[in-house]
């Protein structure tokens, strides 16, 4: 007993305990501090759209189409590596934590790259989120944090990049919970108790950052009047379930194909493919009056709060989510630096809407919520994550069984249509588009 406890306090006060600590907390508040900035100058954008819009609603034509463009061009000639959600690269580099491609995708330059992208983007009314970008900022952050201290990568490597990505969705959301179980369902793909303790203090840590840096404990999408009724609420359950099971996994399949049928023409032809997405995007950012552009926290805010109540001002009609739903996909298939996330619940809560009028008035916030998870888990295939985020998102514990039953329908009704996850298919296009850039780069130098 005696020689436990004095390996234990020789453990405590060994220099290298205390700089593993510090690389870990210390990088957790870094991510913190880094989130909430980014999400700062993402609504900065965000903003700068829609002001555009509320000046001439038919500048997104000719601001849309050169916007993206110029953010393609940019990110294949300078930051390329930095394309899409980031949550494959962060994948890629946990497969093969320490090698060169890993050190490559989490390099600080990277990052810095692909934030400035999403946010050019969001100026020039692309569809996209920051939580996937934040969590690849989270993971470079603790993986470059990691080799300026030297730690012993073989056992430490991984558990940075788990515990970066775990933090980035904390921080991005003010969600402490769902990036822990998002860094274990999503990335880690297992529990692993090595890591385990490491993760949720840095999780923690980003979450209290962004939470000081807001100066307040916010809720995104703010508090729900939603009550559980059970005469109503499981028919609830399975109709979100199944119709955002089926039109998650619709997307998420129509994503993994269009990418790969696009990856040919991005060598030669990443102009025309800029050109026409940026012109469907400007298109359906008219037809819906801006509401399908940026990154859809404001129209979620809104339906979720007011669903249901007398002199709702957020009516973004019927076709609200399928505008939004067609814009992610024109602006993903880009190759843009962008996430997923905001927009697929930003989906979600328009397609609960359109539900909620099968519904008694009182529980069409219940309806906007279950939708929210149904399309959103149906997109991202995890759904105890899913329910998590929405879960503490709103600010509602009355619907967790409902909540996680729908989310369990609509992942078994979507993986019928899309058999493979889609970051999972994403990070494999990652991998075979950067071997063709490879490839023609060598080419190139031949000639």
């Amino acid at each position: 007993m005696r020689q436990h406890v004095r390996k234990l306090k020789y453990r405590f006060f060994k220099p290298q305990t205390w700089r593993t600590n510090l690389v870990f907390w210390g990088g957790a508040i870094l991510v913190g501090l880094a989130a909430a900035i980014f999400a700062i100058v993402a609504d900065w954008g965000d903003h700068v759209f829609r002001s555009i819009v509320a000046y001439n609603e038919y500048l997104p034509l000719i601001v849309t189409p050169v916007g993206f463009i110029l953010t393609v061009y940019l990110t294949r000639k300078i930051f390329s590596g930095a394309e899409g959600s980031g949550i494959p690269q962060t994948l890629i580099a946990l497969a093969d934590p320490g090698s060169s491609l890993s050190n490559r995708l989490l390099s600080m330059r990277m990052v810095v790259g692909k934030v400035l992208m999403a946010v050019l983007a969001l100026c020039s009314g692309a569809s996209l989120g920051r939580e996937g970008p934040t969590v690849h900022l989270g993971a470079a952050i603790m993986h470059s944090l990691g080799k300026y201290a030297h730690l012993p990568t073989r056992y430490y490597e991984r558990g940075l990049i788990l515990t970066g990505g775990g933090a980035g969705i904390a921080a991005a959301f003010n969600t402490p919970l769902a990036g822990i179980i998002f860094a274990i369902e999503e990335m880690a793909r297992s529990y692993d108790r090595r890591h385990s303790g490491m993760m949720m203090v840095g999780v923690v840590l980003a979450g209290m950052t962004a939470i000081i840096v807001h100066q307040s404990n916010y809720s995104y999408y703010g508090t729900t009047p939603a009550t559980l009724d059970f005469s109503w609420v499981w028919l609830g359950v399975v109709i979100c379930g199944v119709v955002g099971g089926l039109l998650g996994g619709t997307f998420s399949q129509l994503l993994i194909t269009g990418s790969k049928k696009l990856r040919p023409y991005m060598q030669a032809r990443w102009l025309v493919v800029a050109l026409v997405c940026g012109l469907v995007v400007a298109v359906l950012s008219i037809l819906s009056g801006g509401s399908s552009s940026g990154t859809g926290y404001l129209e979620a805010k809104q339906i979720v709060s007011c669903a249901g109540l007398e002199n709702c001002e957020a009516d973004f009609g019927l076709m609200y989510p399928f505008y939004k739903i067609l814009a992610t996909a024109a602006t993903y298939l880009t190759t843009i630096p962008g996430g997923l996330f905001a927009p697929s619940l930003a989906s979600g809560a328009g397609l609960g809407a359109n539900l909620a009028v099968l519904f008694p008035v009182e529980m069409a916030s219940t309806i906007v919520i279950l939708g929210m998870i149904g399309y959103f888990t149906g997109v991202v295939q995890t759904p105890i994550t899913a329910f998590v985020i929405v879960m503490e998102m709103t600010d509602n514990q009355e619907l967790v069984l409902a909540m996680m039953a729908t989310a369990l329908i609509s992942s078994g009704v979507s993986k019928l249509i899309c058999k493979k996850s889609i970051y999972e298919a994403l990070a494999e296009n990652l991998l075979a588009m950067m071997s063709d850039e490879k490839s023609q780069q060598k080419v190139a130098a031949k000639d």
